[in-house]
């Protein structure tokens, strides 16, 4: 039963590889594959768990689950609906009118340079969230629309990998006290920074030419629903609320999910005044209560579905006893955590980085020690390598319907270049 929980599980990665072979919706396949882990779990929890595992003890490690993969959703949802508030508002137009550019390679800098400091700043999920809005409205085709997101991918896991708030794992490895602010940006920037330029120097040479861009779309709806005014009062608004979610969370000490709802609530506010005196109809297609009703709920079921299946893992000791062995088995931290890094790519890293934390005191790693500086960057770059390897990447293949195997033939082999080029940096300034 054990080894059954984890090929069930790959199983279901499997089928969510080849979704357009199968032709079957991986939000789908992902939320049996979750259920199912967990239904595996309970009936064989004597086996896989312990001879004295109970019924209460999964239903508690299951709300405790929930609790965390709640977090993750409802921060996904409050931004994937300030984004869509945003575009609804045309405000997307005013930083899109400023891109005047149809070269691919230099366009494809811009963007990835942007968002490398943006998901710093936010985290790399809110930066993958807005920049697959970015897209949309820049790139017609669709071979580019996917590549360029690829490369946003690999951009906002490298920005977040030097940042104590850019990532969910950096944050871990900060509240932890593993690493400190200042530390981690002064060790890790380097190597993620070359992680970003090594696959943007590799595709200007083969990614030449120039892009074709969507047609623009009639003004007069637009004229008529809201006004200029409006549209930018709703643009700088939701950026400042995503600005606003690492700083709430610095002064609370609440999730980071609280700031998002908090940025939410004050931009439907906002705009339930900015549209109270125009007609029902024009009024239904900007508020919130609209809005939140186009948002990609398949996305947040699929999040979830992958989330559950991973936590069954780590109810049932896979990840643990993964971990231990590759501890046991390479003596170098080097080796660790290069492998940890790849094996994000597959599983989630924040069981990943949690098993290491557990493992390792700082008797053993103080703080700030390479094991933990090289950590952050391997877990948060690393998941690159599959687009079901990081949030980041969850996020903009539900928003943009990026195939698993395109990803993997075109976009992967530049994920594992860049993250071996930082991890080389890294030894060689550390």
């Amino acid at each position: 039963m054990y080894t059954m929980l984890a090929l069930l599980f790959v199983l279901g990665y499997i089928f969510i590889a080849i979704e357009h072979t199968i032709k079957i919706d991986k939000a789908a396949i992902a939320l049996l594959t979750g259920v199912s882990c967990w239904v595996l779990l309970i009936l064989g929890k004597n086996t896989i768990i312990g001879p004295e595992a109970t019924v209460e003890e999964i239903d508690g490690a299951i709300l405790h689950h929930i609790g965390e993969i709640a977090e993750i959703l409802f921060f996904l949802l409050g931004a994937m609906t300030i984004v869509e508030l945003i575009d609804s508002h045309d405000g997307f137009s005013s930083i899109t009118s400023r891109v005047t550019t149809t070269n691919r390679v230099k366009l494809l800098w811009v963007l990835c340079i942007i968002t490398f400091f943006l998901s710093a700043i936010l985290d790399n999920l809110t930066t993958a969230i807005v920049m697959a809005a970015l897209l949309k409205k820049l790139l017609n085709d669709k071979e580019d629309l996917w590549f360029f997101a690829g490369m946003i991918i690999i951009a906002a896991n490298a920005g977040g990998a030097w940042s104590p708030i850019g990532d969910v794992t950096t944050i871990m490895l900060w509240i932890g006290g593993q690493i400190t602010a200042t530390n981690i940006v002064a060790k890790v920037f380097v190597p993620s920074l070359i992680c970003l330029l090594i696959p943007l120097v590799i595709v200007s040479f083969f990614k030449k030419g120039n892009i074709t861009s969507p047609e623009a779309k009639p003004m007069q709806d637009s004229i008529h629903l809201q006004s200029s005014r409006e549209s930018n009062i709703v643009l700088i608004l939701g950026v400042l609320g995503l600005l606003f979610v690492p700083i709430f969370k610095n002064l609370t000490h609440l999730p980071p999910f609280m700031g998002m709802l908090f940025s939410l609530g004050v931009l439907w506010v906002v705009t339930e005044l900015l549209h109270k005196n125009k007609e029902a109809e024009a009024k239904s297609q900007l508020t919130v209560a609209s809005v939140i009703r186009r948002v990609d709920t398949p996305s947040v079921l699929f999040f979830l579905g992958i989330l559950l299946a991973v936590a069954s893992l780590q109810t049932g000791g896979q990840l643990q006893d993964l971990s231990l062995a590759m501890s046991e088995k390479f003596s170098s931290i080097y080796t660790t955590n290069i492998l940890i890094g790849l094996l994000s790519s597959i599983v989630d890293n924040v069981p990943l980085v949690a098993g290491a934390m557990g493992m390792y005191d700082f008797v053993t790693y103080p703080q700030d020690h390479v094991f933990w500086e090289l950590l952050a960057y391997c877990a948060g770059t690393g998941g690159s390598v599959l687009i079901i390897g990081s949030a980041a990447g969850v996020a903009i293949m539900g928003i943009l319907k990026i195939d698993f195997i395109w990803y993997l033939k075109n976009v992967s082999w530049l994920a594992i270049v860049g993250y071996f080029s930082g991890v080389l940096v890294y030894y060689l300034i550390a």
